[in-house]
């Protein structure tokens, strides 16, 4: 496994004035002092690869990922086999709903596809049950004890009409095909719960551009002042709840600007089908 160290910053002293007039300055209680302190995380590696070079592309340079019979390819996030909370039923990939909310299930976790992509085209089919909701997540690190959306961006799946996270975050911006908690979807097209719909994210030398239901919803640029600024006003800003996600966000694919794609598990009903990827490197 790789060790990371992040740089969490603060501030260290503290200017005041006292109550007889004269400004002092003394170390801030430890309780509330930043020093720069680090916070560590390890990237998993060694896990199971999909065989994706042996794919054969169709006439169009798409490769289909999941073959409508198996979970070949697919596993768990931080798993080397797929959770069985997930199963191929009628040519889909279905997560069985637990009701336990996120990965709440023991056989449960985010399912991805074992190969990482940098430059590419994903389509794929969705539809949720009544009050489901998921995720579609790419750029993905695997960090030991952290859940997958802390280092990956999110094309919300969600039932709009009867899941009560469609009305929180801002303008909308958790709503389905929607950047999570950033950027809303608009137009938003999505089909009422039980119906399928189609979706997109193009990927390419960090222009990231979500389609619903052959409409571009989502457009933004990664590795940027803009991107920069998204995060500063999400529910993974520097120095909130997400301490971990902040920089892995910022440099979003690390290193090499590459991640796994995967499905959210929310604990809800959800399926997938139709899912190919075209590479554009």
């Amino acid at each position: 496994m790789k060790k990371v160290v992040l740089l969490l910053s603060a501030v260290a002293m503290i200017g005041f004035t006292s109550c007889g007039g004269k400004k002092t300055t003394e170390q801030a209680p430890a309780a509330e002092a930043a020093t720069d302190a680090p916070v560590e995380y390890k990237l998993i590696e060694g896990l199971p690869a999909a065989d994706f070079a042996s794919l054969t592309p169709d006439a169009d340079g798409y490769v289909t990922i999941f073959d409508g019979k198996t979970l070949n390819g697919w596993r768990g996030y931080s798993q080397a086999a797929a959770p069985g909370a997930w199963e191929v039923v009628d040519g889909t990939i279905h997560i069985k709903g637990s009701g336990n909310g996120e990965a709440g299930a023991t056989d449960g976790g985010d399912l991805l596809y074992a190969h990482k992509f940098k430059n590419y085209e994903l389509e794929f089919e969705w539809k949720v049950g009544k009050g489901s909701n998921s995720g579609v997540l790419y750029f993905i690190q695997e960090v030991e004890g952290q859940p997958s959306y802390i280092s990956a961006p999110e094309y919300q799946v969600l039932d709009n009409a009867n899941h009560p996270d469609a009305k929180l975050g801002e303008n909308g911006n958790r709503q389905s095909s929607s950047l999570y908690d950033m950027i809303p979807a608009v137009p938003q097209n999505s089909k009422p719960f039980g119906e399928w719909n189609t979706g997109k994210i193009l990927s390419y030398k960090g222009t990231i551009i979500h389609y619903q239901n052959g409409e571009k919803t989502v457009e933004y640029h990664l590795w940027t002042p803009q991107w920069k600024e998204l995060l500063d006003k999400s529910k993974f800003k520097k120095g909130g709840d997400f301490p971990v996600a902040y920089e892995l966000l910022l440099n979003c694919g690390g290193e090499n600007h590459e991640g796994f794609i995967g499905f959210q598990d929310h604990g809800d009903d959800v399926w997938y089908r139709n899912i190919k990827v075209k590479v554009t490197d």
